[in-house]
């Protein structure tokens, strides 16, 4: 006895609950003609991951019922495939305009028309991204269901990381557990969920489904990746990352392996964190109705990056570069930059901020009359760069991708309403040591066929600067960037004392003056658009950290 199954990995949408619904019913149909018996959708693919406070609202639920009920009647004339289904349940009633629904992560078994088993969630998340007991209620049971001569049971992501859910379903006599999911990702996040699985497979004796979504969804990326496991933890077969697509398996409890299937390689972690960052930018314009892209083209590195991954993530149409020189712009970036923008053919234009500045220095000539110059001036030099790419996005539609990296954001080092003014910042959360290893990667590899080696090798080796002023580096004002991307990472990510991370032998000095500059910025950071999450803490709902604050550890 075998049973043909299919996991929906595909890109759904946050309240999209009738283009989400089209997306299983075809998926389904397409599914059930090569045949497949069992259909398994990701967590609340239904109504997408995550609805946020979208959950509190009863129109909301009732969406999702009504969404619900019509896969079951378009699918109940395919009476021998059984589909589970990722969505919220709630009894909708209200009192003074509060929701004091019971509401429910559920996973529904639809077959012939009829829901035929459901299971609500037993474990609810509440760290990093995840909060979900703000909106649901634990379920209480396990729950397993036969199709096709196969008893099934049923989880929903973190009740997987627990033995009890999985050892309830083995003690229901299930002999496959299917595991639906919305797991966001992280740096190496694919490798942890295939390990924790593989011990629940040994713990049970069971062989078992991850079934993954794919997509972006405002900061969050979904890498797919879904797979499958003998009862002995080893992976049988695996989809690919980053593609959305239906992966078929081959579920036969008398084979040695019982699970079988495609099985895509392992990437490395610049592959995954370019997959992720074009995802994630695609599918923020994309499903927000961005008819475009706009950044500012430095000649630095960050930029460079940037406008490599938008033109991945958009094709070169959709994206413009606009470089906009101050009197201390050197002649390497005009050259590296105009380089750069013909290497992949995007509108690129040059608009000088030097006539805007000599007016501004004017304007407050006699407001600063005595003063030294310092960052002031600087500033305004980023604030009139703003000030222009936010004039051609509101004129032309397009978005402004912002270009500060996490080193910036951590230590304040960028310009409120200057380069931080935009809509979408591409590398809030990646380091500035990995725009270099992933620079070295993109030119290296040419993943969506829009040109090889497309950052100039100087923007890469030459020192990183501002220029804001006169032979300006960033290394003046901030440690040497293995030295501060280290101490972020062991301060911010890993929760490290500064004692500790001294202990670990880093100067005291810099750890001082780092730490410190993270503390004093969170009131910038607070200000900044969102961006994409690569690791598993990153300056968003990862890190909650008051503005108004006189602890010192």
């Amino acid at each position: 006895m075998t049973l043909q199954c299919c996991v929906a990995q595909l890109n759904y949408v946050v309240g999209d609950m009738d283009g989400n619904a089209q997306k299983i019913i075809d998926l389904a149909r397409r599914a059930h003609a090569r045949g497949v018996r069992l259909v398994l959708t990701p967590e609340l693919a239904l109504c997408g991951y995550a609805a946020e406070d979208l959950f509190l609202r009863p129109s909301f639920i009732a969406a999702c019922d009504d969404a619900l009920r019509r896969i079951a009647t378009e699918l109940a004339d395919l009476k021998d495939l059984a589909v589970v289904v990722g969505h919220p349940v709630g009894d909708g009633q209200r009192s003074r305009s509060v929701s004091v629904a019971r509401r429910t992560n559920r996973a529904s078994v639809l077959r012939g028309g009829d829901i035929i088993a459901a299971y609500d969630k037993r474990e609810l998340p509440n760290y990093q991204v995840f909060d979900e007991r703000r909106y649901f209620q634990p379920g209480q049971q396990a729950a397993v269901f036969e199709h096709a001569g196969v008893r099934v049971g049923l989880l929903i992501c973190e009740d997987a990381w627990f033995e009890q859910p999985a050892a309830d379903c083995r003690a229901m006599g299930a002999q496959v557990l299917a595991v639906i999911n919305a797991s966001p990702f992280h740096v190496g996040k694919g490798n942890e969920r295939e390990l924790a699985m593989a011990e629940r497979c040994r713990q049970t004796g069971l062989p078992l489904i991850y079934a993954h979504l794919v997509g972006g969804q405002d900061e969050v990326v979904f890498e797919g990746r879904s797979f499958a496991l003998n009862a002995q933890g080893q992976v049988c077969a695996r989809a690919p990352s980053f593609q959305a697509c239906a992966f078929d398996l081959t579920l036969d409890l008398a084979a040695a392996s019982a699970l079988s299937g495609p099985l895509s390689a392992e990437t490395s972690l610049e592959s995954d964190l370019w997959h992720a960052l074009v995802l994630g930018v695609r599918d923020y314009l994309g499903k927000n109705g961005f008819p475009g892209a706009l950044l500012g083209l430095s000649g630095g590195i960050d930029s460079a990056l940037v406008l490599a991954i938008a033109v991945d993530a958009l094709g070169a149409q959709q994206v413009r570069a606009v470089m906009m020189p101050s009197p201390y712009t050197a002649d390497i970036s005009w050259i590296d930059a105009r380089e750069m923008a013909q290497r992949l053919q995007v509108r690129y234009d040059e608009i000088s901020i030097v006539p805007e500045f000599e007016a501004f220095l004017a304007s407050l000539k006699q407001e600063f009359k005595g003063l030294p110059i310092d960052t002031t001036e600087e500033n305004i030099q980023a604030r009139i760069r703003g000030t222009l790419l936010m004039a051609l996005s509101n004129k032309f539609g397009s978005i402004v991708l912002t270009t500060g990296n996490k080193s910036e954001m951590s230590t304040g080092y960028c310009t409120l309403y200057g380069d931080m003014a935009g809509g979408f910042a591409v590398l809030k959360d990646v380091a500035k040591t990995m725009v270099f290893k992933l620079a070295r990667w993109r030119n290296a590899h040419d993943p969506y066929g829009t040109g090889a080696n497309p950052i100039p090798e100087r923007i890469i080796t030459r020192p990183p600067s501002a220029e804001l002023r006169p032979d300006q580096k960033d290394q003046d004002s901030l440690p040497p960037y293995e030295v501060l991307d280290e101490i972020v990472s062991r301060y911010m990510e890993e929760d490290q004392s500064a004692a500790e991370i001294v202990a670990a032998g880093f100067d005291p000095a810099a750890v001082e003056k780092v730490t410190r500059l993270i503390r004093i910025n969170e009131y910038k950071r607070r200000q900044s658009p969102v961006g994409i999450r690569v690791t598993h803490r990153s300056f968003g709902k990862d890190w909650r950290y008051p503005m108004t604050n006189r602890f010192r550890s």
